[in-house]
């Protein structure tokens, strides 16, 4: 019996924020980072707080790929506060953090025997890429390694989709949290808990994914682009949740943790060998994987004359998104040294086949084959 869960409830559109006004009295327990500090998008949150007489406390020391003792102060600091509400705003690690505290919290109340009410939990999402902020996974850093953590209790109950606050992000960092985006959707579609709900979710995001990418990229005041992708991201956050994922996150977790390459950027160059190995075109019979990428490259209106040459036409479609976006489409052109990529590539695939994602992969991989993918990875 497959389930497709409706929460939480979204709130979108340009200055959407403005939801927050909507806000009964209260306590706040408002997690962020620096950079939300410094650019000013904090201030206008906790403006909104204020003129609803709602009291907050301010937690800021989030850092990317969160660590563990990050999230521990912030469960002291939450402990301490005891919020009717939890606010998280930023980018992927900022509510993976929120997520994880607000998790310990709970766990520590509990385990301590501490009366707890789990507080609203509100995530605003600064980038379009993660879609964290409706689905019930995080990911922490233990020492230098990425940790999934999964629990129903993460999820938020509020999304705020404002593409206001995404208008400021760097070209580069547009186009690796929308590649993030289209991995979500691509392996959310062909996962083996896909379902009809899912895929229709996915299935919007890629298509929202290549038509809007290449405009946000260029020009970060398009606004009309922004508000697309955004939603993309959404869109795939919901299908993912559902549906899972599958190889290309297993194998980017696992560089990620070890070479510090951002997140969007590992999905992004594993992207291309993904499919095709999924897709298995060597089989002498058409996979149903390749049939599912080729109905994709079909939504996209790319030449699907065949399984195959779908197959290989979404492949090529994926790699024109990496070139107009100057997206690297190898670890050579990250700079990795050869000879330290070697030495890890044994631990990578070990890594890769332990991660839980690969549990919903369409076809079950073994270490030799991940090994494969990696050893591709270098110079394409």
């Amino acid at each position: 019996m497959k389930k497709f869960s409706m929460k939480p409830k979204v709130v979108f559109e340009a200055g959407s924020i403005k939801y927050l006004s909507t806000l009964k009295k209260g306590k706040a327990f408002v997690i962020t980072d620096p950079f939300m500090i410094k650019a000013g998008f904090a201030a206008k949150i906790l403006e909104l707080l204020v003129s609803n007489e709602i009291e907050y406390t301010l937690f800021s020391d989030i850092k990317p790929d969160p660590p563990i003792e990050t999230v521990s102060l912030g469960v002291e600091q939450m402990i301490k506060a005891a919020p009717d509400m939890l606010i998280a705003l930023g980018g992927g690690s900022t509510i993976d953090a929120a997520k994880a505290i607000l998790m310990f919290t709970q766990d520590l109340s509990k385990k301590s025997g501490v009366p707890y009410k789990r507080p609203k939990f509100i995530a605003i999402p600064t980038t379009s890429g993660t879609g964290s902020e409706v689905t019930s996974f995080s990911v922490i850093t233990v020492n230098n390694q990425k940790v999934p953590l999964v629990h129903l209790d993460m999820l938020p109950d509020v999304a705020i989709i404002d593409a206001d606050l995404v208008k400021t992000v760097p070209p580069q960092i547009t186009a690796d949290t929308a590649m993030d985006v289209l991995t979500h959707a691509f392996e959310a579609y062909v996962s083996k808990k896909a379902s009809d709900y899912s895929d229709a979710m996915a299935e919007k995001a890629v298509k929202l994914v290549f038509a809007y990418i290449v405009r946000a990229y260029k020009n970060g005041n398009d606004i009309e682009a922004r508000e697309r992708l955004h939603n993309a991201s959404c869109l795939a956050g919901m299908a993912f949740n559902n549906a899972m994922l599958g190889i290309n996150h297993s194998i980017a977790h696992a560089m990620g943790g070890v070479f510090h390459i951002p997140h969007g950027r590992a999905n992004a160059i594993l992207m291309p060998h993904v499919i095709a190995y999924n897709a298995n075109l060597e089989s002498e019979t058409d996979t149903v994987t390749a049939a599912r990428y080729a109905e994709l490259a079909k939504i996209l209106g790319l030449p699907t004359r065949s399984v195959r040459e779908g197959v290989l036409s979404l492949i090529c479609a994926v790699k024109i998104l990496l070139a107009e976006t100057n997206t690297p489409m190898t670890l050579k052109d990250l700079g990795i040294s050869k000879d330290d990529f070697i030495q890890k590539v044994d631990a990578l695939a070990d890594a890769a086949l332990a991660d839980k994602c690969t549990d919903t992969n369409p076809r079950k991989p073994n270490k030799e084959e991940i090994v494969k993918i990696i050893m591709s990875l270098y110079e394409g």
